[in-house]
């Protein structure tokens, strides 16, 4: 409301300068001082970045070197060390036939989104190392690239390609970018506020009550968080692009509807894009690909999945969900000629809307399943919603199957769901032209209607 009209305002070789300004200001809203562990890497990315272009030999990977530990070494102590200490604690216990701490925790929160600009920092160095960018000398633009407010805390994950040159480039106001942006900023809104949070109501009653639980109450909250989590996340990707795309500024599109998948691989391509197509381009490429035997390929993809799901959180349950999907994926891959016999058999093939139905259920059956582990506090509770599921019980219980939060709730759960579906009649880029004042009217109705009220951070505001 403020930072965008003075952008247009102010002259064109300032506006590096209230955008780095509002960028800094938001990050200190959490916790101020942090704002010198961003500097910290800044500071070493910004100089290694020179280094590398301007040195030969092994001079430059040692500056990459350089540049990746000092990111790599703030996420894990940040973000890692108390994870570190408890199992080393946990196996130095058994060994040392002794109870309690070896080494205490570190009582520190962690510092929002540094999972994001660490990983978005990293590439830029990885990129000019690879000579794919040149080095920025504008220490407040490169500074820019790593804090630009909209993608700040949840992505999305940046290539510095696609952005460090709209940073050195005018704007000029654009009515359809300002449509568009805002097209976009409502939708986010809408997904967050009449979708996500409405789910989040009935996920957490049923996940802080599994004992008193049925099947049917785990088997709505496993479905709902699977929603919730994409809305939640999607939903900020949203506010971020349209925001950036106010002021002229073009982000990479982070989901494609990735439910609609027809497999496992295909949800991938789909699902949090800017973190799946980093891990493909600096990770699964570097060791290998698809390009190497097939046992190699199998062990390239596990160690893409587990690093994930590390890169999620620093709990086994992360773990797990990330291994699960690695699991899906070869699973997939290995039955593909029998998939195809079978389908050939049956004559199942020649049916394609049904084909397509059925293989886009199952991707989501099986995505589902995971989300319970990304979503459990820890393995107790993620075998206490599977014993619950296991125990079959689909009686009617009005106050189990609400989830203790009444009819009311219940409805409009499902009226968010359908509102959600209709939503992908709209186009994807969201030009709506002259039914752009139509399209945030009836948003701003929904939100106001049928929005829940509560004080549901963004999910992925934790990573």
């Amino acid at each position: 409301m403020v930072v965008t009209p003075l952008y247009f305002l102010l002259p064109f070789k300032f506006r590096w300068a209230l955008l780095l300004l509002a960028s800094s200001i938001f990050y200190m809203f959490f916790i101020p001082e942090y704002i010198l562990i961003l500097f910290f890497t800044i500071v070493i990315d910004y100089f290694a970045g020179i280094w590398i272009e301007q040195s030969e030999g092994a001079k430059r990977k040692q500056y990459l070197v350089l540049s990746l530990i000092a990111n790599v070494g703030v996420l894990c102590v940040f973000k890692y060390y108390n994870f570190f200490i408890d199992n080393f604690n946990f196996v130095g216990s058994i060994f040392a036939d002794q109870n309690g701490q070896i080494l205490p925790h570190w009582k520190i929160i962690l510092p929002i989104g540094l999972s994001f600009h660490t990983f978005q920092a990293m590439s830029y160095t990885i990129e000019v190392y690879r000579g794919n960018q040149k080095a920025e000398y504008h220490f407040g633009i490169y500074a820019l690239y790593v804090m630009f407010y909209p993608q700040l805390v949840a992505g999305p994950i940046e290539r510095p390609q696609n952005v460090l040159h709209q940073f050195h480039e005018e704007h000029t106001f654009d009515y359809d970018n300002v449509l568009q942006g805002l097209n976009q900023i409502f939708y986010g809104l809408f997904k967050k506020i009449v979708v996500a949070d409405r789910l989040a109501f009935y996920v957490n009653a049923v996940y802080a009550d599994i004992e008193h639980a049925s099947s049917i109450s785990i088997l709505l909250a496993m479905i709902f968080f699977s929603f919730q989590i994409y809305c939640d996340f999607s939903g900020y990707s949203e506010i971020a692009l349209g925001t950036a795309r106010i002021m002229g500024y073009n982000l990479m599109t982070n989901f494609n509807r990735p439910y609609l998948a027809q497999n496992i691989s295909e949800f991938w391509a789909r699902w949090h894009i800017s973190l799946s197509t980093w891990f493909r381009d600096y990770l699964y490429i570097p060791l290998g690909g698809n390009r190497v035997g097939k046992w190699r390929w199998y062990f390239n993809l596990s160690m893409v999945f587990l690093v994930s799901g590390f890169w999620h959180g620093a709990s086994w349950t992360y773990v797990v969900w990330g291994m699960l999907h690695a699991i899906y994926q070869i699973l997939w891959l290995i039955s593909v000629n029998f998939r195809k016999k079978l389908a050939e058999i049956t004559g199942f093939h020649q049916l394609t809307q049904i084909n397509n139905l059925l293989s886009s259920l199952i991707t989501f059956a099986a995505v589902t399943v995971a989300w319970v582990f990304f979503r459990a506090e820890n393995f107790t509770k993620a075998n206490a919603i599977f014993s619950k599921l296991a125990e079959m019980n689909f009686h009617w219980n009005s106050d189990q199957v609400f989830g203790g939060k009444g009819s009311f709730n219940f409805i409009l759960s499902f009226l968010a769901l359908g509102l959600l579906f209709l939503s992908y009649k709209l186009p994807k880029d969201l030009k709506l032209g002259k039914y752009s004042l139509l399209f945030a009217v009836a948003a701003v109705v929904l939100i106001t209607l049928f929005g829940k009220s509560s004080n549901e951070q963004f999910i992925y505001f934790q990573f």
